[in-house]
Order: C-alpha cells, then structure tokens, then sequence
C-alpha cells in the first residue's frame, strides 16, 4: 500500500476531548460514560418490566450499582497500573481525576455487583433477576464507553498496514487536546498507524449485546446464566483484543495482567454455566403487595418464598429502597413522566385498557405497576 492511498484509508482521531461550557469542562470520556450508563439503564428496565418488575426499579439499583461500580473501576486501574500516580515522578493526586480516563472493567464489575447486591437485599428481589435483564445492557454500555478512548486519543495497538490503520495524537490528557509542535501543529505519534483496538471492543461488544438479546429470547435463561454468558463473552474477546495493545502495563509470564483476569473470569464464568441451572426469574405482585416469583409460565419458584417488599415511599408496591429521600422520588416520577412522553410520541397514542392492563410476554395474573 503506498504511503498516500494508506494516509487516505486511516482513520483520523480528534483533536479535542474537552469544551468548557463557561467554567464547566465538558470531557468527552465522561459524557460517553454517563450515556453508557444510561444506555445500560434503558435496555436493563425494559427488560426488568418485561420480568414483571414495578416501574422504574431500575433506578432503585443504579443508585447503589453505579457509584460502587465508578469507585470500583478506578480502584482496578490503579491497582494494576500504579506507576503513573505513586511511581517515581508520579502524581498522586492524578489518581482523583476519574475524567481523564482509567476505570477497569473488572474492578468496575466485581464492586458494581456488591452495590447491586446491596439495593437487592433492600428491596427483597433476586440479584440473579437483575443481573440477567443487565446482561446486554452491560456490553453495549462498554462499547460506547470506548468512544471516550477514541476521544482520548488511547487504547490503541500495535502498528498496522490494514485499511483501517488508526492516527493517533501525542495527547496531553490534562489539557484535552494534542501537543504541539513548535509550528503549532498536533504531533503524530510515531509508528503509526495503528490497530483501533477500542473500535474492536466497541464492535466486539455490540455484536455481544445482540447475541446475548437473542441467546436469552431463544433459550429464555435464569439463575444468572445470561450474566454469565456475557462474562464468557467479554472475556474471550478481551483476551485477543489485550494482546494487540502496546501502552504500558505489568506483565506476569509473558502476559499482561489483564489478560490473565480474562482467563480467570472466564474459566469462573464457564464453570458457573455448567454447575448452575434454574428457571428465568419474573415477578408477580398480588393486589396486597406480596411478591412472589415465578417462572415465565407464572408457577412460583420453590426456593423464592414470597415477601412484602419496603415501600417506595409513594404508595407503591415492591422494588423500592426503604424511606428514599424526597429529592430521589422526584426524580423518580419526573424521569417516568419524560419517558412517558417520549416513548408516547414513538409509539402513538395508547388506549387507557393497554397502558393499565397487562404487558405482552408478562406472565399470567401478573399485575401491572400503576402510575
């Protein structure tokens, strides 16, 4: 390939990840964050309804699931990449500067699944439930998260001739934009172009959503084996993927660390396939607010006893974290009133008798969750 044809067929990288909205910096890398997480929320309480869950449960969970999982991340990052903030000329207190890109998958995940444990536990439902509607979710909020490497002008490979090389930029993460030379031009890192490994992830990741959204509609999986075949699924395209990367990291054997988490968590998440059966979880609330689960076929599950949930503090039944502060309920109804309105102008109108009667795929003599 001449030099020209593979300057054409590279793909460029911004030479921004951050615009100031007067004294507030706008970085690219956490705006990609917080639509992953929102994404991950969309596609997880969808799929929670479909289960029979009260409206908007899914808040009730990422209120504990995505600070846990945020701490959870940076921890990761910084345990296995400490040079950088406690080596020699490191700074310390870089380690703060969760805008500036670092949250490890792994960390994020393992505290991430505390978290959500914890709002679980507080409202009475199964953790395997929730974590089997977050399973595409949880994919698809990581692709677009790898749009804010891209922005970043990081996770990239090794040298590659292939058509779509990637140019990337000597970036100075602090300042969000390239270093310049002394003509005021951004300076191109040598070697290039390179392998676009977070678009390798990104794609990866998609594909892996749209898998596990047909697997689990195919197979109709429970007892969190949807979960684990998204743990399996990451993994093993993690692994490839790792191996293409050349920024620094400690190795173990010949192998980056996180190559050697992968094979761990994969081999856990197989195993936990093989040992680990059971029904899909759904929910079913009685007019005095007993929960009880079920199977999709509505038959209680023997080993889920029913239980009378805390309330949600506005009169509702199930799901709800005990006593919520006023300012977390009025969010609450103002995101059910903005959803409303917008999925309504999708949808079209909708007669009274379907928007308070059952939903499609809902199991039998489930009740809906009225507003």
């Amino acid at each position: 390939m001449t030099d020209a044809v593979q300057y054409l067929a590279t793909i460029p990288s911004p030479t921004r990840s951050v615009w100031h909205l007067w004294f507030l910096p706008i970085r690219a890398y956490a705006l990609f964050i917080i639509l992953g997480i929102v994404a991950a929320c969309w596609v997880t309480e969808v799929r929670l309804r479909q289960r029979g869950a009260p409206k908007w449960l899914v808040l009730d969970i990422a209120l504990w699931a995505v600070p846990f999982g945020l701490v959870g991340g940076r921890l990761y990052h910084l345990i296995t990449s400490p040079d950088a903030y406690f080596g020699p000329g490191g700074h310390p207190l870089q380690a703060f500067a969760v805008w500036e890109g670092g949250l490890g998958i792994w960390g994020a995940v393992a505290l991430g699944a505390v978290g959500a444990w914890l709002a679980c536990r507080r409202a009475g439902i199964p953790l395997t439930l929730v974590a089997d509607a977050l399973a595409p979710g949880l994919p698809l909020a990581q692709g677009i998260g790898r749009l804010g490497n891209y922005f970043n002008n990081e996770l990239y490979g090794s040298h590659t001739n292939l058509p779509w090389g990637l140019k990337v930029y000597d970036w100075d993460l602090t300042a969000g934009r390239p270093i310049l030379d002394g003509l005021g031009h951004p300076v191109v890192l040598r070697g290039g172009p390179f392998h676009p490994t977070f678009l390798y992830e990104l794609l990866w990741d998609v594909g892996l959503a749209l898998v596990l959204l047909y697997v689990d509609r195919r197979y109709v999986l429970g007892k969190g084996r949807a979960f684990a075949i998204y743990v399996a699924g990451y993994t093993a395209g993690r692994f490839w993927i790792e191996a293409l990367r050349i920024d620094e990291a400690h190795h173990f054997l010949g192998l980056r660390i996180n190559d050697w988490v992968s094979i761990l968590v994969f081999a856990g998440a197989i195993a936990y396939l093989v040992r680990v059966h059971g029904a899909q979880e759904h929910m079913r609330v009685a007019d005095d607010g007993t929960v009880t689960i079920v199977d999709p076929r509505g038959n209680p599950i023997p080993y889920y006893k029913p239980f009378t949930p805390p309330s949600d503090g506005e009169g509702g039944r199930g799901g709800g974290t005990a006593n919520p502060p006023e300012w977390w309920l009025t969010t609450k109804r103002r995101a059910g009133e903005l959803w409303t309105s917008v999925t309504s102008r999708w949808a079209g109108d909708v007669d009274d008798d379907e928007e308070h009667g059952e939903r499609p795929g809902q199991p039998a003599g489930t009740a809906r969750d009225k507003k």
